[in-house]
């Protein structure tokens, strides 16, 4: 069952269990996985579910930080549940040590392939190969730390 299916499901248990909040944050990424599909003409495959999942979880996040500033709690709370309903259908995340064991392994493996060392320079080139090995398997501002760690070395 693709992760479309598994969410699609989910979405159709939610209304049979009357769960507002879970069908609207289920509600949510459907339609902002349908837009995807309608504006670049493509169906989308879980590699594609799991960066929206990502990208809808990080503008909650940044949500949930204005809302607190303000001292909008209820906002925020709200916010912070739709994370929690999202986080359900994203892969199991790297641990920091799985991380930084990752993202060594790329730094030597383009190390190898440039035929030099890898330095601060390189950060663009380490950042791309990151990015499309652990999409959705680690939080990105996690592994640009874990980049910036690896290189400065």
């Amino acid at each position: 069952m693709s992760l479309k299916e598994q969410i699609t499901d989910d979405m159709k248990s939610a209304m049979r269990a009357r769960d507002s909040e879970r069908l609207g944050a289920i509600r949510l990424l459907l339609a902002a996985a349908k837009q995807k599909e309608v504006d670049e003409r493509v169906v989308l495959d879980d590699g594609a579910m799991v960066a929206i999942v990502d990208k809808l979880i990080k503008q909650r996040k940044d949500s949930v930080a204005a809302f607190t500033s303000a001292n909008r709690m209820d906002l925020a709370d709200k916010e912070a549940a739709e994370i929690k309903v999202l986080e359900v259908y994203l892969p199991q995340r790297l641990s920091a040590d799985e991380l930084n064991a990752a993202v060594q392994a790329i730094v030597a493996e383009l190390s190898t392939e440039l035929g030099r060392a890898v330095g601060p320079a390189d950060m663009g080139k380490v950042m791309g190969l990151v990015k499309t090995r652990l999409a959705g398997k680690a939080d990105m501002g996690q592994v640009s730390g874990a980049v910036k760690a690896a290189l400065a070395r």
